[in-house]
Formats: structure tokens, sequence, C-alpha cells
């Protein structure tokens, strides 16, 4: 008898493919400053297991404590400030509408004053493209043109650890620890590889994929491997 498929098992939300919650340090998201402008100090630089970069701990005026994602160039005991009225240096966070075209941010709000949902893995930062009254344009770094409200807050700079991937792993140990820590399996078994009764590719003579690679979008969950929706497949001639 066969089992589900891998994505069917990660769908259904087991234990199995759920990240430990102990290996994710801390939220890193923005306090609301309702508007006003703050100064904030770089009280302590923290490794987080769940995370690609490293977070900065911050420390308010008001003695208010929160974690952000940190920024290339970001030490301890710095002064970053938080506001409209901010001055435009890296770490400094800012709304996207007082940022001049052509800056890199990162730590982009999804929605004003959310906390910051994108952009935060090692390396990564959009860029201002352009401003309209009421959105402003960023490219990001899939370089997808994506619209904001104007009060979104970023975070001026490029996320730190960048040329992460740059070191090799060198041992299949390394890999497992790395997808462990964010409650990915690993290693993965190629479906093509596995019984008919498994997967919908496993099963055909050889290595030979008969038939066509690509699914619908509407497939069901049983159905939906291989090129989901592909406009096209192959190498470009």
């Amino acid at each position: 008898m066969g089992k589900p498929i891998r994505a069917q098992r990660i769908g259904n939300g087991s234990p199995t493919y759920r990240a430990n919650s102990f290996n994710w340090l801390c939220d890193a998201k923005y306090i609301n400053t309702k508007g006003r402008t703050i100064t904030c100090f770089v009280n302590d630089i923290l490794h987080d297991p769940g995370r690609t970069a490293p977070v900065v701990e911050l420390i308010s005026e008001d003695g208010e404590k929160f974690y952000t994602v940190a920024w290339e160039g970001s030490y301890v005991g710095q002064e970053i400030q938080i506001g409209p009225d901010a001055e435009l240096k890296y770490g400094n966070i800012l709304p996207l509408k007082k940022i001049p075209e052509g800056f890199p941010v990162c730590n982009i709000e999804l929605e004003p004053y959310d906390g910051g949902k994108l952009s935060k893995s090692s390396g990564s930062y959009a860029v201002v493209h352009s401003k309209l009254e009421d959105k402003v344009v960023l490219r990001m770094p899939s370089g997808k043109m994506k619209e904001f409200h104007p009060e979104c807050r970023a975070c001026i700079g490029v996320v730190a650890g960048g040329g992460r991937l740059e070191k090799p792993l060198r041992k299949a140990g390394n890999a497992f620890y790395l997808y462990h820590a964010k409650g990915r399996k690993w290693p993965k078994t190629r479906g093509i590889a596995m019984n008919a009764v498994d997967h919908p590719n496993g099963g055909k003579s050889g290595k030979k994929k008969s038939g066509p690679s690509t699914v619908s979008r509407n497939a069901p969950p049983g159905r939906k491997v291989g090129h989901i929706a592909a406009r096209r497949t192959g190498r470009k001639k």
C-alpha cells in the first residue's frame, strides 16, 4: 500500500515537519513608535539558530527592549533612530516615503506597523525604485517590482551575513543540521526513484520519465508534483 507523498505529509502539519520552537531566539520586529522618532542603542548581537542572519538586541530611550535582524556594519553600542525624522544612514528605520530612490533597504513591512516581514535573510536587500503619491515601488531581491504603502517602515542597509552560501557544506552532516534547525527533512528521495505506488513519478523503467513533466495548477495534492503550471521547461535555446 502506498503512502501520502511528501507534499501531503508536510501540508498535514505533523511534528515531523515542524520547526522546533526552541530553535527560534526571538521575534525580530520593530516596535510601534506611534509617529515619534526615538533613539535606540545596540545592546548585543546574537546568533539565532532558526535564521540565516544574526539578530541585534536594541534598547530604546524609553527602556523598551526589542530585537531586529542585524544589518551590515552593526556593532554593540551603535546608536540608531526609528521614526519619520530619522537620519538617512545605515541601520536607521524610516517609512518608505522618507527614503530616497536608489537606497538599499531590508526588513520591510508588508503592512504599516506589522514589524517587518520581507527581505530578512542574510545578505538580502531591496532597492527603492520609484515613489508615487499613494505608493512606493521597490525592486525586491528576486528582481520583481512590488508596491508598498508609503507608511511601511524599512531598515536602511543590507542584512548582515552575506556570502553565507559561498562556504561549502563539505559534509552531509552539516547539511542535515542546517535543514534540521528549520524543521526540513533531509536528504530528500527523488520521486522518480520511488515505486509507482508511492509517487506519481515513480515506477518507470530506468530513469526515463515518460509523459509531460508539467502538471496543472488545479491538480489535486496527490498529483501536484514536478513542474507546477510551468510556462516552459528545459534549456533556453
